[in-house]
C-alpha cells in the first residue's frame, strides 16, 4: 500500500493549483481519501472538536448494516427463480446465490456507476470535494427495486434521484428528500409496470409450475380484500399453497414473511435482516432507535384501529401483519432514519417516526391505487420534518419562558 500511496503523492502537483489537471483536483483527492486517511487533520493548538466518527465512517456503517439484506436478497432471487420453474432447492444453496448474483450485481454496479458519474461531474463543476454520501444511496437504490428492472431504468432513476433529490439543494447534508426514495418514486410514476406486479416469474424463462404466482404479499392481500369472499389471512395462506415455504408454514405465512422467503424487491423481503441492520445502526449510534421504534409502533397502532373499524377485509387484517408485509421494515430502518432528511429534535423523532408508520398503513388500506405506503409516507414526512422540529423548538422555548416568569 505504501507503493500506491507514494504513486498518488507523486501525482499531487499535477492536480494542485497551477498544475496541468487543476480542474480535476477533487477527483484525484476523492481517490486518495477513499484509499487512505486524509492528509488534513485537526491541529494540536486551540480547542478542537474531536470524535471517532466522521462522514466516511458513518456511511460505511450504514453500508455494513445493509449487507445482511443484500446477501439475503441475492439468495432469495435465486430461490424464487427455482420455485417459479418448479425446481426444488434449499434456500441457502450455491445455485441460488450464483443465480441471484447474476441479477443483483449488475443493478448494484449500474447504480454506483451512474450516481458516481453524476457526483464526480457536479464536484468538478462546483469545485468542491466528493463526499461519501452516495456510498449509501448507491446500495439503497438496488435494494428497493425488483431484480427484473431494466438496467437503463436503474441508471435513469439514480441520476434523477441524485440530481433532483440532492444536488439541486446543494449536495449531501442539504437535501430535503431521501435520495433513494426519490429515485424509487420516479420509477414508480414513470415506469409502474416494471417496479410492481408479478416481478419474479419473468426471471424464469420457462413455464412456471401450476398454481405459482409471482405476486408480492401486498398484491395478494389487496386482491383478496377486493374479492370480499374471505379474510386477507386466508387469501395469503391459499396463495401458492401448493409450494413449500422455505421457513415453515404456508408460503405467505407470518413466519415466512418475517424471515423473508417471499417475492418482493431485492432488499425488502426479510424483516429479520432489516432488524439485524437496525441493531447495527442503533449499537453504533448511527441510526435513531426512537424513529425506528415509533415507526413500527405507529404502523401497529393504525393497523389496530383499522381492525376495530373492520369495514373491509383489508382493515381486518391483523395489525402485526403490516410490520412484515412490503417494505415497511426496510424503509423504517434505512430510509426513515436518514440523518439529513429526518427530524433532528429528540421529541420530533418520536412524532416523525410515528406519523410515517401511521401514514404507511393508511395509504395501504385506503388508497386503492397503491398497495404499498412506506415510500410516499417517508417522502411526505421528509417535507414536514423541518416543521415538526420548528414546533418542538417553539414549544420548548414557551415552556422555558413560562418557567422564567414564575
Amino acid at each position: 500500500m505504501k507503493f500506491l500511496h507514494d504513486l498518488l503523492e507523486k501525482q499531487r502537483p499535477q492536480f494542485e493549483k497551477g498544475g496541468k489537471f487543476e480542474k480535476f483536483y477533487f477527483l484525484w483527492e476523492a481517490n486518495e481519501t477513499f484509499l487512505f486517511k486524509p492528509a488534513a487533520t485537526a491541529g494540536t493548538k486551540g480547542v478542537q472538536v474531536r470524535d471517532a466518527i466522521d462522514l466516511k465512517r458513518m456511511m460505511m456503517t450504514v453500508v455494513i448494516a445493509m449487507i445482511p439484506c443484500l446477501l439475503w436478497g441475492t439468495f432469495n432471487v435465486g430461490y424464487q427463480h427455482h420455485v417459479a420453474v418448479g425446481e426444488e432447492t434449499s434456500f441457502f444453496s450455491l445455485s441460488n446465490l450464483l443465480f441471484g448474483a447474476r441479477w443483483v450485481l449488475p443493478i448494484l454496479l449500474v447504480s454506483y456507476a451512474a450516481g458516481g458519474i453524476v457526483e464526480a461531474t457536479i464536484a468538478v463543476i462546483r469545485k468542491h470535494p466528493i463526499n461519501e454520501g452516495f456510498l449509501v444511496t448507491g446500495m439503497l437504490i438496488p435494494l428497493i427495486v425488483p431484480p427484473t428492472i431494466p438496467l437503463w431504468q436503474v441508471a435513469l432513476a439514480t441520476i434523477f434521484g441524485v440530481l433532483i433529490g440532492k444536488e439541486v439543494f446543494g449536495g449531501t447534508g442539504m437535501n430535503v428528500l431521501n435520495v433513494a426514495m426519490t429515485a424509487r418514486a420516479f420509477l414508480y410514476f414513470a415506469y409502474p409496470s416494471q417496479i410492481s406486479g408479478e416481478v419474479w416469474t419473468q426471471l424464469a424463462g420457462k413455464t412456471p409450475v401450476d398454481g405459482y404466482s409471482g405476486a408480492t404479499a401486498l398484491s395478494v392481500a389487496y386482491d383478496t380484500s377486493n374479492a370480499g369472499a374471505q379474510t386477507v389471512v386466508d387469501g395469503l395462506n391459499q396463495a401458492n399453497s401448493a409450494l413449500a415455504a422455505p421457513f415453515g408454514g404456508e408460503f405467505f405465512s407470518f413466519q415466512n414473511m418475517l424471515i423473508g422467503g417471499i417475492p418482493g424487491s431485492i432488499g425488502e423481503t426479510s424483516t429479520l435482516m432489516a432488524l439485524v441492520g437496525a441493531l447495527i445502526l442503533i449499537a453504533t449510534g448511527v441510526g435513531s432507535w426512537k424513529i425506528i421504534l415509533s415507526c413500527f409502533a405507529g404502523a401497529f397502532a393504525m393497523g389496530t384501529i383499522f381492525n376495530m373499524v373492520g369495514a373491509n377485509a383489508y382493515m381486518e387484517m391483523p395489525a402485526h401483519y403490516h410490520l412484515v408485509i412490503g417494505g415497511l421494515a426496510f424503509g423504517t430502518v434505512f430510509m426513515a432514519t436518514d440523518p439529513v432528511s429526518a427530524s433532528q429534535t429528540e421529541t420530533g423523532k418520536w412524532i416523525y417516526g410515528a406519523l410515517i408508520g401511521i401514514l404507511t398503513v393508511i395509504i395501504r388500506v385506503v388508497n386503492p391505487a397503491y398497495p404499498e405506503g412506506i415510500m410516499l409516507a417517508v417522502l411526505f414526512m421528509n417535507v414536514f420534518a423541518p416543521l415538526i422540529d420548528y414546533n418542538v423548538v417553539q414549544a420548548n422555548k414557551k415552556r422555558r419562558l413560562a418557567r422564567a416568569t414564575v
